[in-house]
């Protein structure tokens, strides 16, 4: 088995990952349907009424973290996942029975985004530290890389096909095929064998959102890994809002070239999730870089003066953004006690994923004033910025060592002292 696909020879992971895989494509397929059905259906291309339902989607993210987080802790994860994944189904049929009935309105959509975020914000905590069940320690960043992989996979093949549909069949026939996906992760779901998964043991009692808070609030190594993912969610991964608002406002391409975006910007996604699964060990070195480097792509994307070259662009932005976002999530999985890593997860989630109903407005806002182009360039100004403030924190702490080498290949170290507290002595962390 080569080193990039070692978790597949856990059978419990194989048949998640195929399940999850067939989901994902049906996901990325309803999401480009529905911001379609938005953009040109409901409304005459409102970036702010396209900004609205993507927040309403990932404000229960930000509201029901803690919460979220316990109940992941709480209960048996596959269990929580059978019931979200059965409501998620539910909730997709009523959208395109809507939609295929022509009785779909702009508030049935917000309504239904609103419903389906907070099925989504307890579904995925569960999923995320429901990885560390089917895996060994040793071969959980490597699943955490293949998970993002499935689903940038999942991106790269959804949009294609969703266009084609769209343009074809409409957006309610492919609203319906995003409904029979979520039937395959229910099958696979129920197929694991219960008896070779490695639950984590459960919490009991009163005080465990307290103490989820409390453990995040003793690891600054995890609180910067955390403010780095929040601003690249709320300023800088709103390509839900930003590649359909230049498809349509600046280019004036329709759905097929739409949806031919989200496969090209997968195209790195992919390549940056296979890589990362072949890394090993995460390291701040690289979630650093990688960052870097998506400030410098999506500032090329905003400045493309043409379809071709803007969609070329998105090439690296996938690959970068893929990169630290897989990084940033190994590490925090890999950083935390398996006894609170479900309230740990809920709260990176909610920081990523919960700054999207404060990035998603403000973004369509901008798309309103200024114009599609700055609906991008926002996120490459916010994390440069970001970037700098990271890096003069880290000189300063006490317990970090920057060096510089200067040899043939010059290269900076950063290495910190292990942060103790009362639940976990984390192992030291060097990049370079």
């Amino acid at each position: 088995m080569s080193p990039t696909f070692t978790s597949f020879t856990e059978r419990n992971y194989r048949i998640f990952y195929a399940g999850s895989f067939v989901s994902n494509v049906g996901t990325w397929m309803g999401r480009v349907a529905q911001d379609w059905l938005v953009l040109t259906e409901l409304t005459d291309h409102s970036s702010q009424a396209l900004g609205i339902v993507t927040g309403l989607q990932f404000l229960p993210f930000l509201v029901l973290a803690p919460w979220a987080g316990a109940i992941a802790d709480r209960f048996p994860r596959r269990r929580i996942l059978l019931v979200t994944q059965a409501l998620l189904l539910v909730t997709s049929l009523l959208l395109a029975g809507l939609v295929l009935l022509d009785a779909a309105t702009l508030g049935q959509v917000y309504a239904i985004a609103l419903l389906q975020g907070v099925i989504t914000a307890i579904d995925n905590p569960a999923r995320q530290s429901f990885v560390s069940e089917m895996v060994p320690r040793e071969k959980l960043a490597n699943a955490v890389a293949l998970n993002s992989a499935s689903f940038n996979a999942g991106r790269l093949i959804g949009p294609g096909v969703a266009g084609l549909m769209i343009a074809g069949y409409g957006t309610g026939w492919t609203l319906l095929v995003n409904v029979a996906t979520f039937v395959f992760v229910l099958v696979a779901l129920a197929l694991l064998r219960t008896g070779e998964l490695i639950p984590a043991p459960l919490t009991r009692g009163k005080g465990a959102i307290r103490e989820g808070i409390h453990y995040v609030r003793n690891r600054p190594d995890i609180q910067v890994v955390m403010l780095l993912v929040f601003v690249l969610g709320t300023f800088g991964m709103n390509f839900q809002v930003t590649t359909a608002l230049m498809a349509t406002q600046e280019f004036h391409k329709g759905p097929t070239e739409y949806g031919v975006l989200g496969s090209i910007m997968a195209i790195g996604s992919l390549t940056a999730a296979l890589l990362s699964a072949r890394r090993g060990e995460p390291r701040l070195r690289v979630l650093l870089l990688s960052l870097a480097g998506f400030t410098l792509s999506t500032a090329a994307a905003a400045l493309a003066p043409t379809y071709e070259l803007f969609a070329l662009a998105l090439v690296p932005t996938g690959l970068a953004a893929l990169t630290a976002l897989t990084t940033a999530n190994a590490m925090v999985q890999l950083r935390t006690d398996p006894l609170v890593r479900g309230r740990v997860m809920a709260l990176y989630m909610a920081i990523f994923m919960g700054g999207t109903p404060i990035g998603a407005p403000i973004i369509g806002w901008i798309g309103e004033v200024w114009g599609a182009r700055w609906t991008i360039a926002i996120g490459p100004i916010a994390m440069a910025f970001t970037l700098v403030a990271v890096m003069w924190w880290i000189a300063r702490q006490q317990n970090v060592r920057v060096s510089y080498e200067s040899q043939r290949s010059p290269r900076i170290t950063i290495e910190a002292v292990p942060v103790r507290d009362t639940v976990t002595e984390p192992a030291p962390e060097a990049a370079r």
